[in-house]
């Protein structure tokens, strides 16, 4: 975890925010290697369990004297995020990471919508929604030949971190600095836990390597980095830099994964991109902005 004395803490908030949304990405290229040989269940395994191992006794968390309320909470945040890995890993094993990074963004974008209820929004997200159906080739392939197992993965995990977002605020209500995480990074590994050890006795050292990478890239690090940035940083600023995601993850493809995107594909990751700009980047202060990836 990256702590306030650290050699980052005196970057520009909006570095840091940067480096997260990178780390993310690069992480679930890192993931995409991995899928395919233990499959969703074992890889978010490893990168949850991994990470609640160097989270929790972080964090220390306190676990008496909290209210039922608080641990109802938790449970859910924890659910929540686990099914949406869960999901997203499996999206991968069906899409390239671009693709499934775009279609999954439809889930913030449209709670944000909701949640501000301006008139330009909904004509971003119909502008998302056009873009969507571009970069997953709805247009240009034929029915039979689209994955609709993993665009229908990638919208499950979609709607997981829509949840996500609403469980965090209420969790870091409840619960103090990154305890709340650190809990329910322990409740999300029992709930993959029947899915994922099914795949361990195919685990070797190297898999288990690729998970530590998977946590200390796309949980630990931008975590710590956003919690360390959004206390410096405007709302209107995060959306922004968060509505690069799609066009982050495409890169990652391309560089860790050799995934090419078609022209139609890059116009409709562009459109997702600019409406999410719109969306989140225009949020006024008190309007909420700490939406995190996967």
């Amino acid at each position: 975890m990256v702590r306030p004395s650290s050699p980052v803490a005196p970057l520009p908030a909006p570095l840091l925010v940067l480096g997260g949304v990178i780390s993310v990405q690069f992480g679930a290229a890192l993931a995409a290697t991995l899928v395919p040989e233990i499959g969703a269940g074992g890889s978010v395994l490893l990168r949850i369990a991994i990470s609640a191992v160097i989270l929790f006794p972080l964090a220390r968390p306190r676990l008496r004297g909290r209210s039922r309320r608080a641990w109802l909470t938790v449970v859910a945040f924890g659910a929540a995020l686990g099914l949406m890995n869960w999901s997203f890993y499996g999206a991968l094993a069906h899409l390239p990471l671009g693709v499934a990074v775009t279609v999954e963004f439809l889930g913030p974008l449209v709670l944000t919508t909701v949640l501000s209820r301006r008139p330009l929004d909904f004509v971003a997200v119909a502008a998302a929604a056009a873009g969507v159906l571009l970069i997953s080739e709805a247009f240009t392939v034929p029915f039979d030949e689209l994955s609709l197992t993993g665009l229908l993965l990638a919208g499950t995990a979609g709607v997981f971190w829509a949840a996500y977002i609403l469980l965090s605020r209420r969790t870091g209500a409840e619960f103090e600095g990154l305890q709340g995480l650190a809990l329910a990074l322990v409740v999300s590994t029992v709930v993959v836990m029947p899915a994922g050890l099914g795949s361990s006795g195919l685990w070797t050292t190297e898999h288990l390597i690729k998970g530590l990478g998977l946590a200390v890239l796309s949980s630990v690090l931008p975590y710590s980095l956003e919690l360390l940035a959004l206390r410096r940083l405007a709302a209107s600023v995060f959306g922004i830099l968060l509505s690069l995601e799609p066009a982050v993850a495409a890169l990652a493809g391309l560089l860790v994964l050799g995934q090419r995107l078609h022209l139609v594909q890059v116009v409709g990751l562009a459109l997702v991109v600019l409406a999410s700009a719109i969306v989140m980047g225009m949020q006024r202060p008190e309007e909420p902005g700490q939406i995190e990836s996967a």
